[in-house]
């Protein structure tokens, strides 16, 4: 009788620029501090890519680590999707194609996702099908964005927000249901589509000189309508997920959230009763990276030495559409 197969993630590897942009630099750009920022969000640094580094070149340098702690080579991966909202271009080709041919992956398919901050849990949800569908026995998912790229620094309540990153994982096969992918949850609702929008460049504002001047290529905000229904959000998909699996908090070796915004984060462990120690945070250091958050979070996890092999994590992340996911996986 031929065993189930489920999903399993393999490796987890991620880049950051070697650019630290710390809030008393930008606090010479716009009217902000210091304080000001920590206060609210805190973030303390992020980076940003140089000038001439693509969204492209984040991710291959972070798939690269990846494929080489999943021991596996470029010609044994049979997919490559990027969650990104900073392409290398507008339309086409997908940065997934760019970064497939960087890392010398020809004749398989690869395409990229726009699910913002909740990107990488898209990822999960797409390749653990692929695999347990049998339709792939090795998928490559990479969250990147080159955010530097697409806010306005004329908007301080924007652009002490983001950074750049990225962050890459290889989903293989395993027969050790204690080496899987245990459930992911997706999903959206359009109805808050202008809380966190890039309203310029599509097909309903086309570029024009009337929209670069309303500056409506760089992302656009609702602050506290956002933060507001985050919480709430990101709450209520965690207990759904818990519950739906039979877990509780204390089978959870470490919860992963969105790096958005410490408020955020906070207010979500508090609800949960998630003790301090046992949740991610890197939004200090690398500020919010969309969809490259939750990957470059495991990542420093795994380098410091906190999880292992059999680990158990919790994902969680809510983003622009709006969209939100969470996941329940062992580090493998």
């Amino acid at each position: 009788m031929e065993s189930e197969i489920y999903a399993s993630l393999k490796s987890i590897g991620a880049y950051v620029p070697e650019k630290i942009v710390t809030n008393d630099d930008l606090a010479k750009i716009v009217d902000t501090s210091d304080e000001w920022i920590s206060k609210r969000t805190g973030i303390k640094e992020r980076r940003f890519a140089q000038a001439g580094e693509a969204t492209s070149d984040l991710a291959t340098k972070a798939a690269k680590i990846a494929l080489e702690r999943a021991k596996i080579t470029p010609e044994e991966v049979d997919m490559v999707i990027v969650a990104t909202i900073s392409p290398d271009y507008f339309c086409m080709p997908s940065t997934a194609c760019v970064v497939a041919h960087n890392l010398g992956i020809i004749n398989k398919p690869a395409f990229d996702i726009s699910a913002a901050c909740s990107g990488f849990i898209y990822l999960l949800s797409l390749a653990k099908s692929f695999i347990v569908s049998k339709a792939c026995k090795n998928v490559l998912i990479i969250g990147a964005e080159k955010l530097s790229s697409i806010i306005d620094m004329q908007d301080r309540s924007t652009c002490v927000l983001f950074g750049d990153g990225a962050g890459a994982a290889v989903i293989g096969t395993t027969s050790n249901q204690e080496e899987s992918i245990i459930d992911v949850n997706i999903s959206s609702n359009g109805q808050y589509k202008d809380f966190l929008i890039t309203p310029g460049c599509g097909s309903k504002n086309p570029a024009n000189e009337a929209m670069l001047q309303e500056r409506m290529q760089f992302i656009k905000m609702k602050g506290n309508e956002t933060f507001k229904l985050a919480v709430k959000t990101l709450t209520n998909d965690v207990v759904e997920i818990l519950k739906r699996n039979h877990l509780d908090k204390e089978d959870i070796d470490y919860f992963v959230p969105h790096q958005a915004n410490l408020r955020i984060i906070s207010a979500v462990g508090d609800s949960l009763s998630f003790p301090k120690e046992k949740v991610a945070l890197t939004v200090q250091k690398y500020g919010n990276t969309s969809a490259a958050s939750i990957p470059m979070a495991i990542n420093d996890l795994y380098e410091e030495g906190k999880i292992k092999k059999g680990s158990k994590l919790l994902l969680d992340a809510f983003g622009g559409g709006l969209t939100w996911g969470s996941a329940i996986l062992h580090f493998n």
